[in-house]
């Protein structure tokens, strides 16, 4: 995998939390993900949605990669090869996440919460093994049922800073504005 696990993030976390705290500043971070990037498999993509319900993250808004110019991924996406690595005929390939279906499941993936998306997740899970994931216990990635009527409205992204309990508290705090940036301030300046 070219991209750092999730211990670069904790450790990071840790970091801005400490300097944020010393500078007097109340700050946030807000994960920020791709779907289907070159180089992610289906199982990378269930990895993360399982890291994401643990950790109480719920995306509002997904992006699908896209190939974009003079830019890494981009060369990933049309050689199919490490680019990082010598290129040769028998170099290094990469997964590539093309196509309408993989695409959405990438997508939904990181949506795992809505329920729109569970019939293709649950397909998914049983052919990768994983129906295990399925059923209506807390540690389920999504339940076993499928809701009949309308669909209930997109929750927004929350963490516990934005209207979920903090871990172990037992209380519900009321939502937040929240902002597109990552790390904004919203203590005095």
């Amino acid at each position: 995998m070219m991209k750092p696990g999730v211990g670069a993030y904790y450790k990071f976390k840790e970091l801005f939390d400490r300097y944020s705290k010393a500078a007097g500043k109340e700050q946030y971070l807000i994960p920020y993900f791709i779907a289907a990037h070159p180089g992610t498999t289906d199982a990378d993509m269930l990895e993360l949605a399982v890291w994401l319900k643990k950790n109480g993250f719920r995306a509002d808004q997904v992006q699908a990669f896209l190939p974009s110019p003079m830019a890494t991924a981009t060369a990933m996406y049309h050689s199919g090869k490490n680019p990082l690595k010598k290129i040769a005929r028998n170099s290094e390939a990469v997964v590539v996440p093309k196509g309408n279906r993989v695409r959405r499941l990438h997508k939904a993936f990181l949506r795992y919460h809505d329920s729109e998306n569970w019939p293709l997740l649950r397909e998914a899970l049983k052919r990768m093994g994983r129906a295990d994931l399925i059923g209506n216990g807390k540690h389920h990635l999504l339940p076993a049922y499928q809701p009949v009527g309308p669909r209930s409205p997109a929750q927004p992204f929350r963490t516990q800073h934005t209207g979920l309990p903090k871990s172990g508290s037992g209380r519900v705090s009321a939502p937040r504005s929240r902002s597109k940036a990552r790390g904004v301030s919203r203590g005095p300046a």
